[in-house]
Order: C-alpha cells, then sequence, then structure tokens
C-alpha cells in the first residue's frame, strides 16, 4: 500500500488528572508542517512511526482556561522506500519529524501566550467581541482559530510593516469561514477597514453595511434632504460660478417639488411641461443639479465639516442607494465623498456612517469611472500606506489599490477641450470596429487604454489621468466668471496646485496630451520653470507626447461661432487663433526650458478631417500645427477625435507610444 503524503491514520484520547486549575492539551493539527517535510515513499513494506505524547506531557502544559484539557496519541503512516535506504531513511525523518513536532509545540504555547494572556484583555474592541471571545474559551484551539486572531492583533503593530502585511495576509486567505468574517467585520478599526477595502480581491464579507438611515418624516424625500442640506451651506469662500450653479440648483429643485405636488415643471425657464406621471425624471434632473452643486463645496474645507454636520454623508448614502440605476449621480456622490477624505478630521465619520462598504464594492465595478472614483475617495481615506492627497479631477488609473512593488515613475494623461479623464483615453468606438473585434480577445477591448494596457506593460508606473472643467455643470448657461476659470493660466494654476499636492514631480514623469491639453502642459512647465517650489517638477520631467496639439494654432478660430463652438468653446477660440502672439510666446518659450532640460518629445499629427456636424469635415490641427519643432512628428491616419484612441493593443499608434514611455524613462523602470 503506496501514498504519497502523511496521514493521520489513528487517534485515541487519554485522559490524565492534573494539578487543579491546570489545563493539558495537544494539537495535533500542527503536525501538518510535519507533513511538509516528513512525506516519502518507502518500498518493501510499510513503516509505522509512533509518537508518544507522555514525553512531551511537561512541554505542552498550558495554564488557562480558553481550552480544554486533551492529550491525543497519534500513528503516522508512511508508505516504504527500497531497503537499501530504509534505515537511514528512517532515521532522518524521525529526527526532522521530532524537530518539527518540537518547533510546532513551542510556537503554539508562544501564540497562545500572547494571544489569550495579553491580546484580547489589552484590545480595544466592540460588546460582540468581547461575546466572541467568551464562546472562543469554551472551544479547541484550532489553528485557523488562532490564525485569525493573532492577524487581527498583529493589525494594531506599534510597527508600520507589520501592520500592513498583516491586512495583505488578511485579505488573501480564502478559507476564512462566514462566522469569521463576520467577527472581523465586528473587530477591525477604521486604518484596517480601509486598508482591506484598497486590497486586490478582498472579500465584502469584511465590512459592516451601511447602518440603517434615519427616518426623514412624512413627505421628506431624498431631493428635499439634498436641496436642504445645499441651502443651509454658506456662499462665502466658493467663487461666483459656484454661487451662481448653486442657486440655479436650488431654483430647478423647488421647481421640481412644485410639479411633484401637482402641476406643471419648467427648466430653466422654458416652460416644458411635464404630465404628473413623469415628475420622476425632473425630480432626478434636479437631484443632479443640487448634486453637481454640492460637488463644487465639498471642495471647501469649511464647507465640508458643515456637511458633515449636518447629515450630508447620511443624505447622500440614501441618494445613492435610491438612483442605483444612475452611474452619473452615483459618480457625483462617490465625487463628493472623495473631497471630503481630504479633510482627515471627517474620516471616522465617513468611516462610521458605512461608505467603506460602499467604496469597496465600487471599486470592483466594471465601469472604469466608477471604480476609479471609489479608488481615489479610498486612496484619500488610506493615510496609513499613501502620503498623497488627490484632488477632485486627479484620478488614480493605476496602481487603484495597495501594491508590494514600488512606484517608480509617473505617466500623467491630459484631455483636451471638451474632453474628459476617462473618455479621451477609451479605445476607437465599437461600431467602427465590430467586425475586427469579433476574432479578438476579451482583453483587448477597454474603456480605457492607460488603465488596462499601460498599467499592464508598466505595473511600476503610477498612471494618473487629469480632468478639468470645459462646463462647470451640465447646464449650458454662461456664469459671470467663466471667462476667468477658462483661460490657460488659470488652469495651469489650478492643475499645478492639484498635482503637487499629489505628489508629481518627485519622481520621474512623462506626459501624455491630446489637443489643447498639450498646451496645458507646456504652460504648466513654464509656470513650473519660475516657481522654486515646483522647479522638481520640471526637472523630472523626462517625456512629453503631443496627440494633435494645435502648437500654431487652428484654422478653427476663423469659422463662425456655431462650428467652431463644436470644439472650442469661448475663450478658448482667441487663444487657439492661428499665429497668436500668446501660442508663439509660449511655444518659444518651452522649447528653450525643453532643450535645457533635455526632455525627449514625439508628436503624432492627424491627417483625416474630423466631422464636427453631419454636413462638414474639418482638419482639426494642421501637420504643420501639430509640428512642435523638436523630436519626432508621426503622421496617423485618423481624425482629431481618434488620434489618442488606439485601435487595439497591438496598433502602431499604442505600440509606439509605448515604446516612447518605456524609453523616456528607462533609466528608472529598469532599475
Amino acid at each position: 500500500m503506496s501514498v504519497a503524503a502523511l496521514r493521520l491514520i489513528h487517534c485515541r484520547r487519554l485522559s490524565t488528572a492534573g494539578p487543579p486549575g491546570v489545563n493539558k492539551v495537544f494539537l495535533w493539527k500542527y503536525l501538518k508542517k510535519i507533513a511538509k517535510v516528513t512525506s516519502a515513499v518507502v518500498c518493501g513494506g510499510c513503516l509505522f512511526i509512533t509518537y508518544e505524547v507522555f514525553a512531551l506531557n511537561k512541554s505542552v502544559t498550558i495554564d488557562t482556561s480558553a481550552i480544554l484539557q486533551e492529550k491525543y496519541k497519534s500513528y503516522i503512516y508512511l508508505s516504504a522506500t527500497p531497503s537499501s535506504e530504509r534505515e537511514n531513511l528512517t532515521t532522518e525523518l524521525t529526527h526532522i519529524a521530532r524537530r518539527e513536532l518540537h518547533k510546532a509545540i513551542r510556537r503554539f504555547l508562544e501564540i497562545s501566550s500572547k494571544l489569550f494572556q495579553q491580546s484580547l484583555d489589552a484590545a480595544k474592541v466592540t460588546t460582540q467581541f468581547f461575546s466572541l471571545r467568551e464562546h472562543f474559551s469554551h472551544m479547541d484551539a484550532d489553528p485557523h482559530e488562532v490564525a485569525l486572531w493573532l492577524l487581527l492583533k498583529r493589525t494594531q503593530s506599534p510597527k508600520k510593516a507589520v501592520r500592513l502585511q498583516a491586512v495583505q495576509e488578511l485579505a488573501e486567505n480564502a478559507h476564512w469561514q462566514d462566522y469569521q468574517y463576520q467577527t472581523a467585520a465586528q473587530v477591525i478599526d477604521q486604518r484596517t477597514a480601509v486598508g482591506l477595502a484598497r486590497t486586490p480581491q478582498v472579500d465584502l464579507r469584511f465590512f459592516r453595511q451601511p447602518p440603517a438611515l434615519p427616518d426623514l418624516g412624512d413627505g421628506v424625500s431624498a431631493e428635499d434632504g439634498l436641496r436642504q442640506l445645499l441651502a443651509s451651506l454658506p456662499l462665502s469662500e466658493v467663487d461666483r460660478c459656484v454661487q451662481y450653479f448653486t442657486s440655479l440648483a436650488l431654483r430647478e429643485s423647488n421647481q421640481s417639488m412644485a410639479a411633484q405636488r401637482g402641476g406643471l415643471w419648467c427648466f430653466g425657464g422654458n416652460g416644458l411641461p411635464y404630465a404628473q406621471s413623469l415628475t420622476s425624471v425632473p425630480s432626478e434632473k434636479a437631484e443632479s443639479f443640487c448634486l453637481q452643486a454640492l460637488v463644487q463645496h465639498s471642495k471647501v474645507q469649511s464647507h465640508c465639516d458643515h456637511i458633515v454636520e449636518n447629515g450630508g454623508l447620511q443624505i447622500l448614502q440614501r441618494l445613492y442607494q435610491l438612483r442605483r440605476e444612475s452611474l452619473k449621480i452615483q459618480r457625483n456622490v462617490v465625487r463628493v465623498i472623495g473631497n471630503l477624505a481630504l479633510n482627515e478630521s471627517v474620516h471616522q465619520a465617513i468611516v462610521q456612517s458605512g461608505w467603506v462598504s460602499v467604496l469597496a464594492e465600487t471599486m470592483k465595478s466594471p465601469h472604469v469611472m466608477q471604480s476609479s472614483h471609489a479608488a481615489r475617495a479610498l486612496a484619500n481615506l488610506d493615510r496609513e500606506a499613501v502620503r498623497e492627497k488627490y484632488q477632485d479631477g486627479v484620478y488614480i488609473l493605476h496602481p487603484q489599490t495597495r501594491v508590494d512593488q514600488p512606484i517608480k515613475a509617473d505617466v500623467l494623461f491630459i484631455h483636451g477641450i471638451l474632453g474628459a479623464a476617462f473618455k479621451t483615453w477609451r479605445q476607437r468606438d465599437r461600431s467602427t470596429l465590430e467586425e475586427e473585434r469579433e476574432a479578438d480577445s476579451e482583453d483587448d477591448y477597454t474603456e480605457c487604454w492607460p488603465k488596462s494596457w499601460l498599467a499592464a506593460d508598466c505595473p511600476n508606473l503610477r498612471v494618473l489621468s487629469v480632468e478639468y472643467d470645459s462646463h462647470l455643470s451640465d447646464w449650458m448657461a454662461n456664469c459671470p466668471a467663466d471667462n476667468q476659470r477658462k483661460s490657460l493660466a488659470y488652469r495651469s494654476r489650478e492643475l499645478l496646485n492639484k498635482l503637487k499636492l499629489a505628489g508629481v514631480g518627485e519622481r520621474p514623469v512623462v506626459w501624455v496630451a491630446h489637443s489643447m491639453g498639450g498646451l496645458l502642459v507646456k504652460k504648466m512647465l513654464l509656470d513650473a520653470a519660475d516657481d522654486p517650489d515646483l522647479q522638481g517638477l520640471l526637472k523630472n520631467t523626462k517625456g512629453i507626447m503631443f496627440y494633435s496639439v494645435p502648437h500654431h494654432g487652428t484654422f478653427m478660430a476663423e469659422y463662425s461661432v456655431n462650428v467652431r463652438y463644436l470644439l472650442f468653446p469661448s475663450i478658448e477660440v482667441r487663444e487657439l487663433c492661428k499665429d497668436s502672439p500668446d501660442l508663439r510666446s509660449l511655444n518659444e518659450g518651452f522649447l528653450n526650458i525643453a532643450k535645457e532640460n533635455e526632455i525627449k518629445v514625439l508628436s503624432f499629427a492627424e491627417t483625416q478631417p474630423t466631422n464636427v456636424s453631419p454636413m462638414i469635415k474639418i482638419l482639426v490641427v494642421p501637420t504643420q500645427s501639430a509640428d512642435l519643432g523638436l523630436g519626432e512628428l508621426i503622421k496617423v491616419d485618423v481624425d482629431h477625435l481618434n488620434i489618442c484612441k488606439p485601435e487595439k493593443k497591438n496598433s502602431f499608434l499604442y505600440k509606439r507610444s509605448l515604446q516612447f514611455i518605456q524609453e523616456a524613462l528607462q533609466h528608472f523602470i529598469s532599475q
């Protein structure tokens, strides 16, 4: 009879009286460790090795009431080996087995002593935990149980490295039972909960569900609560645009509420009637407008405290649960939470109101925008492993969770006018590639290629996407301060402050920009050169990749207002006029600092006209304007909108972009 591993074939219990108050125990489950080193095959018969516990009786006596008095006598079965090796192997296996057995016993005594006599008494835990402790004291100390309590104890270690490792091991163990997850959810503290939420593939059972929301009262809806919260916020410390859109949101919400009580609802004074059966549509619209205004208020620190104190976390929780079918409303809700999380003073309130479980679940969303908003919020909550803070508009595409390997460099993606942090960098539209994609694998499609493809090819890079407002909200209304807000100089100062807080400039950097985003990158680097606190950003810039950037302006400014607005609204048109003095000065200044700092440059130019209306096609950025006059220029047979959207992972556009990033950072990411 032969087997490939050790097996326990017999076990019988012996009872031995001991001194009063002393329990004697020996846990033979620790023999699993012995099995790893004593597995062997022996031919010619069966070899039985018997270990008696009497010789070890004293060494396994534990003065604790937590474990019942037990002793075991076990026989270990080993298959045989050739007779010529049997004698030496038997001696060697016996020696190894005894050595490992004694090591296991010593380790068990050490764990038991620390765990039962110190950990449980010293830990500040919930009432549920103490009830579990009482239950646990009447059970055998299974190593599986001991491991859980030991890891929970290690999450409270004074050593940061020990805490981080314990959180990782908690999340990676897939064999916990359901009651153990529930126990852990009751015991873990705020720091551990956030760490688990930022651990890849974490089991959501580690997190307590959000507490029951208080009743708002008869006839009071989530929209009522949101409107009342917004109306209670002071208009101090916010600019004229936020004040303007706050009043507009409140007006639309009031009209929506009037419609729900019977009557007509009008949007923006246009008098568009809705039947009472359709009042849910304007109600959701009003919620969306109020929420967008609240996003702007949540950027002000003093307003964050006011939002929390007035029950804003619960109101947002109710709205999030109510509008599960609206990804946009849910994104804006999480966006507010991410802004609030920039203030450590409200972290405890965020965790206690159940947001960690919601964010952990949202992190698993298949929608890149949903998961990235949740990743930003959790990163701002994670003061244990993250030094940086991510303000509104700065999104982590990779790594969105805690990672073991160090980050060597940063790659920043800057979109153009009317672009966005995610949609600008998506793969080319499915409709144009439907036939080709049928033969491709699922890995060859992505909603955001920097997040999926670049992160996989360069895992030791931090990939960020930066977003700035083309419009403050969904309204097409003109804000009194809009012209100042949309200027290149204003956006440069605003983004530089955000990037500094996110730690950009502390590592080597490669910029990737589309359209006017390239002009913004050049302006930021020129401003950084004049600021002693930001010169590290310039010195650490190793490369810039431009996708159809109008370095010398565009003919779009010469078209009618209706046509040019489709791509370059309002003030941007004046800044993009062909051969404008401002563009010429910007380009000359940038060329000087790029040469001085030996910045690598790669430019792509479109060669196909862009459909700006059913009847009009325009070459938005001609080749001569996309030519910076420095570095390599590559012409691509695509239009302005698709110049930054590779067809597939093995397409020339992506492969050349990846090559440029790797070459610009080769001295850093290869170390």
